[in-house]
């Protein structure tokens, strides 16, 4: 098993609450996982994000694997111990939490994963790669919001910082580092109820057709899809995407 780097946190709500995990995805860090955070807090949860290693403020390391980022997300519990009440993760994340959940049925009580990472093909791969380039290219405010002008500007502010405090070299060995990016036996493996909130393939999904069709014939997981969303709905659509997770948690 890979030892384990501690994960610096960001939180929302009071601690006493029912307590759930925030994992984000290549590229981002914890405080992108704000518009959760926020909801969920107001909604009376105590919220826990975390940076991944190589991410923000998170140790650096010389492994990258999937199994390593599953590592380091499996040894993250609430500052009380025992079990998340619910973990939710993203993209990278969603693949983490999904090694992580499938590895300890006892880790959470329930997951949900934002357009996760669960397979990626090689076209997938490449939209992944070049998208990382352009942002370590010009990984300024200014060019985050010509890319996405409809963004809340908190995360336009705060895509920019997370480029800024990423190591490069740690989203390029991410990719290198998994030649082979699947983990649809643990997905396969989750018994804990688990629900997708999917992109819409209209515009950019790496979590749809045959792999979702394939995923879902788990009865432990169910989805649902933010319509005119892309790979990160929680912030091309926010509100849509807030009302799925909360309704996925009800």
């Amino acid at each position: 098993m890979r030892a384990p780097v501690t994960l610096p946190r960001l939180t929302w709500g009071d601690a006493g609450r029912p307590s759930v995990l925030l994992v984000h995805g290549l590229g981002s860090d914890g405080a992108l996982m704000w518009r959760f955070g926020a909801a969920l807090a107001d909604a009376g949860w105590h919220a826990v994000a975390v940076d991944l290693r190589g991410h923000g403020d998170a140790p650096r390391a010389l492994d990258y694997s999937l199994a390593a980022y599953a590592a380091d997300v499996a040894h993250t519990h609430p500052e009380s111990g025992g079990a998340w009440d619910a973990v939710v993760s993203h993209s990278l994340g969603g693949a983490a939490a999904t090694v992580a959940a499938a590895g300890d049925p006892t880790w959470t009580r329930r997951l949900v994963l934002v357009d996760p990472a669960i397979h990626l093909a090689d076209e997938d791969r490449e939209i992944v790669r070049q998208s990382q380039e352009q942002a370590f290219a010009d990984p300024t405010v200014a060019a985050v919001r010509s890319a996405h002008p409809d963004w809340h500007p908190v995360d336009v502010e705060l895509k920019a910082r997370a480029t800024q405090r990423a190591s490069r070299w740690a989203i390029e060995q991410t990719s290198l580092q998994n030649a082979v990016w699947d983990v649809r036996a643990d997905a396969a493996a989750l018994r804990v109820p688990t629900h997708v909130i999917g992109a819409d393939p209209a515009v950019h999904s790496i979590f749809s057709g045959a792999l979702a069709a394939e995923v879902l014939t788990n009865p432990a997981i169910t989805m649902s899809v933010v319509s005119g969303a892309g790979h990160s709905p929680h912030r091309d659509r926010p509100h849509d995407t807030v009302a799925a997770l909360l309704s996925a948690l009800d």
